[in-house]
């Protein structure tokens, strides 16, 4: 039996994909689903972050630690101004956009455990797996008659 090419294997995932693949969703050619990519990596007794920002420049960025989520935050703007001869506008754009991904990194962590480098449009952030807590054993007596 023929079936149409668009009931491939990952229809589904493609349908759920292609519906953000409208201009409103998009930057040029990159769709907002490549923004802001990240690799997670265990190292131990650290985790590292990678995230992917090109484009953007260091003082662009921005991390912060609140109530053991760690955002990060890339915020851009430009504008780009060409006047002919007479100073009228032959072309005027102007872009903004920003980004934001938030991290549960755990609750113990403060902002001086986490190292960050920004390097290459590649953020990378290294900080300590949060430790477990081990349960107190409650001492607990029993009555003697």
């Amino acid at each position: 039996m023929l079936v149409p090419s668009i009931f491939n294997d990952n229809f589904v995932d493609n349908f759920f994909d292609d519906m953000f693949r409208f201009p409103g969703f998009t930057s040029g050619s990159r769709s907002v689903s490549n923004v802001m990519k990240t690799d997670i990596q265990d190292l131990g007794e650290n985790y590292q972050l990678d995230i992917e920002l090109p484009g953007f420049a260091k003082e662009d960025i921005h991390a912060e630690l609140s109530g053991g989520y760690l955002t990060i935050t890339a915020q851009k703007s430009s504008e780009n101004e060409e006047k002919d001869e007479d100073g009228k506008y032959i072309r005027r754009e102007r872009y903004s956009g920003s980004c934001r991904r938030s991290f549960h990194i755990g609750d113990n962590l403060k902002e001086e455990d986490i190292r960050a480098s920004f390097e290459n449009g590649m953020l990378k952030l290294v900080f300590p797996k949060e430790e477990q807590r081990k349960a107190v054993e409650e001492k607990k007596y029993i009555a003697i008659e």
